[in-house]
């Protein structure tokens, strides 16, 4: 599991800091997260090829998370862009970005699919064979979601020399990678579990901004390996945290913490702060396992 952070500031782009986006590569997927302004450019720097983003999640309308993915569509189209692009977001986000585009005549030359969102329950939004994706409702200032991505679990991992030990035939190999018992060559039943291995452990990212501390997704990201949740203010500015809806990075370890996640990971920072690694210092009173996001930062999770 790979996260390359494009953007993770608040409120406007600066020079060296741009606001939030986040490509996520899990079990084959590419899925970009947010898309502030500049995301494209963004991708381009950390030489992601845009092909593979099949996938967009938008928390929610507010433009330092949305304002790059008209520029991104039109972009896609200019380089003849022919994979389907599905687009998941907020009710109205059809309508802000089909207006832009019938008012400069631009249409896709490919298919553009949106998935709009309503529920304040989470839901399940995109399901394959390797991964699950689920909203997780936010409170904010506008309807938002953060976002669950999970991996299925994976083939069991086949022990070659005992399966031949076992005097299984080739041909039943698969099977035993699926999880099932076999008949061997002298007729007897051979348990999976005695020539093969368990697989990796799936791997889960919990994707949380903008957001007030809200303990009611505890049980929705209980035991993701990694938690992305904005951390906008210092403790000194919890009283701006209420008033604008967001969280604290001493919140969001407490999110952590409750939910006995693998790793804290904090980002959309106000700007008004000298260096973030207050951040990272605040939330380590009460989580452990605490990163900072930084723009073009990469994690590899294995």
């Amino acid at each position: 599991m790979k996260l390359t952070i494009l953007g993770c500031y608040s409120a406007t782009p600066r020079a060296l800091n741009n606001t939030t986006a986040q490509v996520l590569e899990m079990n084959n997927h590419m899925f970009l997260i947010d898309c502030g302004e500049g995301t494209q450019v963004e991708l381009r720097r950390h030489k992601i090829k845009f092909n593979r983003i099949k996938h967009i999640f938008i928390s929610h309308l507010h433009g330092d998370h949305f304002f790059g993915l008209v520029g991104l569509i039109s972009t896609f189209r200019l380089l003849t862009r022919e994979a389907d692009l599905h687009i998941y977001g907020p009710k109205g986000i059809k309508e802000v970005v089909t207006l832009q585009m019938r008012l400069a005549d631009s249409w896709t030359n490919y298919n553009l699919y949106f998935h709009e969102l309503t529920s304040k329950e989470s839901e399940l939004i995109f399901e394959d064979d390797k991964v699950q994706v689920y909203t997780i409702p936010l409170e904010h200032r506008v309807y938002a979601n953060g976002y669950l991505f999970k991996e299925k679990p994976g083939d069991r991992k086949l022990d070659v020399k005992a399966a031949k030990s076992a005097n299984i035939n080739k041909a039943y190999f698969k099977k035993l990678k699926q999880g099932f018992d076999v008949e061997n060559e002298d007729g007897e039943i051979i348990p999976n579990t005695s020539v093969t291995l368990d697989p990796k452990k799936p791997k889960s990212y919990a994707f949380c901004s903008d957001t007030v501390y809200k303990e009611t997704i505890v049980p929705i990201i209980e035991g993701v390996d990694v938690l992305y949740h904005e951390s906008t203010f210092l403790d000194k500015h919890e009283h701006l945290a209420e008033k604008t809806k967001h969280s604290t990075a001493t919140q969001a370890a407490k999110i952590a913490k409750s939910a006995h996640v693998g790793t804290l990971l904090l980002g959309h920072y106000s700007t008004r702060y000298d260096s973030i690694d207050l951040f990272k210092k605040e939330a380590e009173t009460v989580f452990k396992s605490v990163k900072l996001s930084k723009d073009g930062r990469v994690f590899n999770f294995s």
